[in-house]
């Protein structure tokens, strides 16, 4: 990675992830010891938000956002995202607080981004992989991201994937004052946005580990939210692509 993608913050959204949250800002910064943390937390009631600003006062690289309420995965990221587009980090980096999405695979996205507007850590590329997840999790992420580059038009194996680092210059771009989708839904929005807008958005390999503590975020409303927006995209993009073939006759 070259100096112009530096500085870089790794944005960690949190709620009751007490346990997992010290071991991967170690890890992080083990993997890049460069790199600052953003810790934004929804009020945990298991005392993270407390622990987060113990790791920040121990270290100028660890940083706090502190939100009331659980108000999703969507806009804890928004948040975070606007709080380091502010304080001039020039790449921000989603990673999840839980041991999902391994630290170590951080400096060979982060070499891609020289080539790259976005990358995202796939599981569905040649040498990536998921570990421990039973199989109806893996149905529902494979035919997620099925149904949705087959309603959108999208060759993005992976589109839900949530590991995944953008120059501040797509954030920028994409208005993300307009984003209102969660979860899954969330990580689609913004790399469809990302492809409409023109950037270029590169895969590279990971190994998903399913979170060994505390307890998975997936919920029904967050599939049935993706699979409901995922449909209206993709019938609003058909119907585009029928105007323009009906102007052109």
């Amino acid at each position: 990675m070259t100096e112009a993608l530096e500085p870089v913050l790794v944005v960690i959204p949190t709620y009751n992830e007490r346990e997992n949250l010290e071991p991967i800002v170690k890890r992080l910064h083990d993997a890049l010891p460069k790199a600052h943390a953003l810790v934004v937390d929804d009020g945990s009631p298991d005392g993270t938000g407390e622990l987060a600003d113990t790791l920040a006062a121990a270290d100028e690289r660890v940083h706090v956002l502190h939100r009331t309420e659980k108000a999703g995965l969507g806009a804890a990221y928004v948040a975070g995202f606007r709080w380091g587009i502010e304080h001039d980090y020039r790449v921000l980096v989603e990673m999840d607080a839980d041991g999902s999405h391994a630290p170590e695979d951080l400096p060979h996205m982060l070499d891609a981004l020289s080539d790259a507007d976005l990358v995202i850590g796939s599981r569905y590329v040649p040498g990536g992989k998921v570990v421990n997840w039973p199989m109806s999790r893996q149905l529902i992420s494979r035919g997620g991201n099925l149904y949705s580059r087959l309603a959108l038009g999208a060759k993005v194996k992976d589109i839900t994937a949530g590991f995944r680092a953008y120059r501040r210059e797509v954030l920028e771009k994409l208005k993300l004052g307009t984003v209102a989708s969660q979860g899954y839904c969330f990580q689609i929005d913004l790399a469809w946005r990302t492809i409409e807008a023109g950037f270029t958005v590169v895969e590279v390999p990971i190994t998903f580990t399913e979170r060994a503590v505390g307890q998975s975020k997936m919920s029904k409303a967050i599939v049935r939210e993706a699979l409901l927006r995922v449909t209206k995209w993709g019938l609003r993009r058909r119907a585009a692509q029928l105007r323009s073939l009906l102007n052109r006759r």
